[in-house]
């Protein structure tokens, strides 16, 4: 097998404004998406899933809460400090909460428009974030 270079590419950053801050995608090829996320201090994303989506965001710097389905139906909050990393998988119900103004770096499958709004579900207020992409479920 003999070698062949392949010359590496410049990408521009493309900036998201959100109503709880920024996204900043940084990378997106057919297989990953790269992102920064800029959340402002008492800002939160919408409580939500993705049928295919797999993501991991790591918080690094801020303080954060982290809302999730325990898988009893129920929703439970966890606080998040710089460092921490959490994996979504598909199906798990989660939102991030921003204490502080925080920094996220998250990294994902290239999934788009794959988004499931669960506020209803659980009887919480609507408190931002996109809204679901794909049918909500009925109980």
């Amino acid at each position: 097998m003999s070698y062949r270079p392949v010359p590496i590419e410049p990408v521009t950053p493309q900036i998201l404004e959100r109503d709880w801050g920024q996204e900043i995608v940084v990378a997106e090829t057919p297989d990953y998406t790269g992102k920064i996320l800029l959340y402002r201090a008492g800002r939160a994303g919408g409580l939500q899933y993705h049928v295919r989506k797999d993501e991991t965001f790591c918080l690094h710097s801020g303080e954060a809460w982290v809302d999730f389905d325990d898988g009893s139906g129920r929703l439970t909050r966890r606080p998040m400090t710089a460092g921490m990393s959490f994996r979504i998988p598909p199906g798990a119900v989660h939102r991030f909460e921003a204490i502080t103004d925080c920094v996220v770096f998250e990294a994902s499958t290239n999934v788009r428009d794959d988004r499931v709004r669960m506020e209803a579900w659980y009887g919480e207020p609507d408190v931002g974030g996109l809204p679901s992409t794909v049918p909500e479920p009925t109980r």
